[in-house]
């Protein structure tokens, strides 16, 4: 009873990700190649983006207090770490480097730094929620999740 309660629990934390757009189908797509013999693939590649995104998002905000701001070097930066976050399927996140991007096209300092808050945010609050996702995952055991959210 217990357990299948739980079940409940991480299927609607999983759902509630797509539902507030936090997440799309790559995340989906990542889910399906997990299979018994590696039953914490997604857990480790986002544990591996997370450890990885720490080193651009350092880097993104020394560029921001350089002086000028090298938009090329701005835009080159958060194009990788939109790669990184579109790897995983952090849609919120990669909506935002987008807008990030778009200010650094147009030469708009004030716009690169108020979207580099939100990336961070936007970030910090998936990471969040995805550990707890995880926590809770590795608590019951494996579960069926490659499936369309509802």
């Amino acid at each position: 009873m217990e357990r299948t309660h739980m079940h409940r629990q991480i299927a609607n934390i999983r759902k509630s990700l797509f539902d507030q757009g936090y997440l799309d189908e790559q995340f989906i797509l990542l889910e399906e190649l997990q299979d018994s013999s590696n039953p914490n693939f997604v857990e480790e590649v986002v544990t591996l983006f997370y450890r990885d995104s720490a080193r651009f998002l350092y880097n993104l905000d020394q560029a921001l207090e350089k002086r000028p701001l090298d938009f090329n070097k701005l835009d080159s930066l958060m194009h990788q770490f939109k790669g990184s976050s579109t790897s995983i399927g952090a849609k919120k996140v990669k909506t935002e480097c987008t807008h990030f991007k778009d200010y650094c096209n147009a030469r708009n300092t004030e716009g690169c730094k108020r979207t580099f808050k939100q990336v961070k945010k936007e970030y910090t609050t998936l990471r969040k929620r995805l550990e707890t996702y995880f926590q809770m995952s590795r608590q019951v055991g494996p579960i069926q999740t490659a499936s369309r959210p509802r």
